[in-house]
C-alpha cells in the first residue's frame, strides 16, 4: 500500500494557494493590466541606457530614470496621443455624421455599380457595416492606454524597475524555477520579442505611413496628413495592412472623376508602399526579429479584444511570449525525458550549483 508523501501534499497545498491568489488579483487588477505591459515593455528599451547612465557614468539612479521617463513620453507617448487624437475627431465626427456618410457611400456605391455593371456593396451590407463600424472604433481607439490612470499606472512601475533594476533581476532569476540556461534564453529571447513587437511593428508601420504621405501630396489627395496617420494605423494590421487605405482611396478618386489620381494612388500604392513593407523588413531583419504572420493575425484579433488599440501591439507580444515559455517547457522537462536511452531512468549524476554562485 503505498503512501502520499505529507511534504509533497503541503507543497501542492501551498502551489494551489499561491495559484488561487494570483488569479484573483489578476482579474481585480486586469483593468492596469495594459500599464504593467507597458512599464515592462519601456523597461526592456531603456535598461541598457540606464546601466550606462548609473554604473558607468555613474548618475544617481532616480535622476537617470527620471530623464528616461521624460524622453519615453516625449519620443513614444505624446507624438502617439497626438496621432490618436486627431484620429479619433475624425471618428468622432464619423459617428456623429453616420447618416450622411451612408448616403454619400450608397451614391459612390450606385455610381461604381454603373460603372462596372454589377453592385459591389448591398444597401443592407453597407447599412450593417456602418452599424459595426459606429460600435467598434469608438472603443478601438478608446484603448485604456490613453487614460491618465494607466499612464500614471505605466510610469509609476517603470521607476521602481529602473531604479531597483540589478536586485529586481536578481530576484527573478533566482525564484523562476528553471535551469540557468534557460532562465537566460528566456531572458533573451524577452528582449526580442519586445523589440520586434514593440519597435518592429510600429517602425515599419511609420515607414510605410512616411511613403505614403509622399505619394498623398504628390499627386494632390485631399488631406494627406490625416490619410497618413490612418496609413500609420492599418499598416499594422496583418495582410491587408497599409493597402485598406490606398485601395479605398484611389477606388474613391477615380469614382469621383479623377482619374489620374485614383490611378496614380493606386500604381504609387502597390509598386511603392508595398515594396517599402518588404525593404523596412529586410534592412532591419537584423537588429529586429521577425514576427510570423500568424502570430500577427491571431495576436491583433486577441489584442484588440482585451485591449483596444495598443492590442496591436501587446496582442502579437503575448502569443509570442506563450509559444517561447512553451519552447522553454520543453527544453526543461522534455528534451532529457525524451533522449534518455532504453531501459535507464533518464537520471545521471549532476553538478549542483547555486544560481547566486554564477
Amino acid at each position: 500500500m503505498s503512501y502520499i508523501d505529507n511534504g509533497r501534499l503541503k507543497q501542492i497545498g501551498f502551489l494551489l494557494l499561491i495559484l488561487f491568489l494570483a488569479i484573483l488579483l489578476f482579474t481585480k487588477l486586469f483593468t492596469y493590466f495594459p500599464g504593467f505591459l507597458g512599464a515592462v515593455t519601456f523597461y526592456v528599451l531603456c535598461r541598457n541606457w540606464m546601466i550606462r547612465l548609473t554604473e558607468k557614468r555613474k548618475w544617481n539612479k532616480s535622476l537617470a530614470a527620471t530623464l528616461l521617463m521624460l524622453l519615453t513620453f516625449l519620443i513614444i507617448l505624446l507624438p502617439v496621443g497626438a496621432l490618436i487624437n486627431m484620429l479619433s475627431a475624425k471618428i468622432a465626427y464619423a459617428v456623429n455624421n453616420s447618416a450622411e456618410l451612408i448616403t454619400q457611400a450608397k451614391t459612390l456605391n450606385n455610381k461604381l455599380s454603373q460603372e462596372i455593371g454589377f453592385t459591389l456593396i448591398t444597401d443592407a451590407r453597407l447599412q450593417k457595416f456602418s452599424e459595426t463600424a459606429t460600435s467598434f472604433l469608438p472603443g478601438f481607439l478608446g484603448a485604456t492606454f490613453n487614460t491618465l490612470t494607466t499612464i500614471a499606472i505605466l510610469y509609476f512601475i517603470l521607476y521602481f524597475m529602473l531604479v531597483n533594476l540589478r536586485s529586481m533581476e536578481l530576484a527573478i532569476y533566482e525564484y523562476i524555477p528553471l535551469k540557468d540556461e534557460n532562465v537566460e534564453l528566456l531572458g533573451r529571447e524577452f528582449n526580442k520579442l519586445v523589440i520586434a513587437n514593440a519597435v518592429g511593428i510600429p517602425l515599419i508601420a511609420v515607414i510605410q505611413g512616411i511613403v505614403s504621405l509622399g505619394g498623398y501630396l504628390i499627386f494632390g489627395v485631399p488631406q494627406p496628413f490625416f490619410w497618413f496617420v490612418v496609413t500609420c494605423f492599418t499598416a499594422m494590421l496583418p495582410v491587408i495592412g497599409a493597402a485598406a487605405v490606398y485601395v479605398p482611396l484611389g477606388v474613391y478618386l477615380l469614382a469621383a472623376g479623377n482619374t489620374f489620381q485614383g490611378l496614380a494612388v493606386l500604381i504609387y500604392g502597390f509598386a511603392v508602399v508595398g515594396t517599402s513593407d518588404n525593404i523596412s523588413r529586410f534592412l532591419l531583419a537584423k537588429r529586429i526579429a521577425d514576427v510570423h504572420p500568424l502570430i500577427t493575425i491571431f495576436g491583433v484579433l486577441i489584442g484588440v479584444n482585451l485591449f483596444g488599440f495598443i492590442g496591436l501591439i501587446f496582442g502579437p507580444l503575448l502569443i509570442s511570449m506563450f509559444i517561447l515559455l512553451l519552447q522553454i517547457y520543453s527544453n526543461e522537462f522534455l528534451i532529457k525525458k525524451r533522449s534518455a536511452p532504453a531501459g535507464s531512468s533518464g537520471h545521471k549524476k549532476v553538478t549542483v550549483r547555486n544560481k547566486t554562485d554564477k
